[in-house]
């Protein structure tokens, strides 16, 4: 019953709320999105090191799709259903074979706004098993704040689509002969991280638990993501697929840069608690000395120490 009132919001949340709302795949047929050929059969667009703004349509975060032998698995769509139709114009320009799931990592607006484009396709949209409430609780918010974002042009047709199947801890796709795992992550960048691993070319898909070159972005549990960070590090993936950054790194190599930040912050905030100092304190202070090594430095890390601090003032 709980699922279905979640699904049920999502899809009336946005109908009279002013904002355009359009068919995903009316009028003239997209540009597609550049793609590169990681691996055989895996194809990634690599997004901008960007916020969201009417000029990147908020095409801002890591696109891929994985090709079987008889069908195509998407594994995150855009920030807007523009982004959204983009993409599926790269699949089609490669491929004519059925779009049978829509994957999503995570909750956040630039890797699920998208997934309208694909409406039409009928797709299984798959995420974590937390991923159907979290967007319910923000549906409001991440409509209005990223429509006012992108403008109303940029905006037009986008829309959340739930996830109509949800992944409590591992499954396994099958896209003809090459099967996807899928597994739930505990909470991390966000309390529904999904990661997606390619046996067939062993490529492994993080959503946002990876950034490169952009600077992390702390929505759930540094505790965690630092935990998950141990764990995944023993994964022997040949290569994988950030969030944010390149279309594809090595690993674990990759993920040394954010795990240095991570621990930064949290060593810094535990450091500002024990002197008695405020939140506000913190976040204008902690984290200063890892400035010149991300983009967006300013955009997140002020964000970054507030939600540390928030969760480490209780240990």
């Amino acid at each position: 019953m709980l699922r279905a009132a979640l699904l049920l919001a999502l899809s009336t949340i946005g109908a009279e709320d002013g904002l355009p709302r359009a068919n995903a795949q009316a009028g003239p047929p997209a540009r597609p999105l550049a793609v590169t050929e990681i691996a055989p059969g895996v194809f990634v667009h690599q997004g901008a090191y960007a916020v969201f703004a009417p000029s990147n349509r908020g095409d801002i975060a890591n696109l891929s799709f994985v090709i079987g032998r008889d069908a195509v698995a998407v594994v995150d769509t855009g920030g807007s259903a523009a982004v959204g139709q983009a993409l599926r114009a790269a699949i089609r320009s490669v491929t004519d074979k059925p779009i049978r799931y829509v994957i999503n990592t995570h909750m956040h607006p630039d890797h699920v706004f998208g997934n309208a484009a694909f409406a039409d396709d009928r797709p299984e949209f798959i995420g974590h098993h937390k991923l159907a409430r979290a967007l319910a609780a923000r549906a409001e918010r991440f409509l209005a704040v990223n429509g006012r974002l992108l403008g109303p042009e940029a905006f037009a047709g986008t829309r959340l689509v739930a996830p109509t199947r949800a992944v409590d801890d591992r499954l396994a796709i099958d896209l003809g002969g090459r099967e996807l795992i899928l597994e739930a992550q505990p909470t991390a960048h966000t309390d529904n991280d999904l990661t997606v691993y390619d046996p067939t070319t062993g490529t492994l898909f993080l959503g946002d638990l990876l950034f490169v070159r952009h600077i992390p972005a702390l929505d759930g549990s540094i505790r965690g993501w630092l935990r998950l960070i141990d764990r995944l590090e023993q994964v022997a993936a040949k290569q994988v697929v950030p969030g944010h950054g390149p279309s594809s790194v090595a690993w674990p190599a990759a993920v040394q840069p954010q795990k240095q930040y991570l621990q930064r912050i949290s060593a810094d905030v535990r450091r500002m608690i024990k002197e008695g100092r405020s939140i506000a304190e913190a976040a204008a202070r902690v984290g200063l000395s890892e400035k010149d090594a991300w983009v967006l430095f300013d955009e997140f890390n002020a964000r970054n120490v507030t939600a540390a601090f928030a969760e480490l003032e209780w240990e």
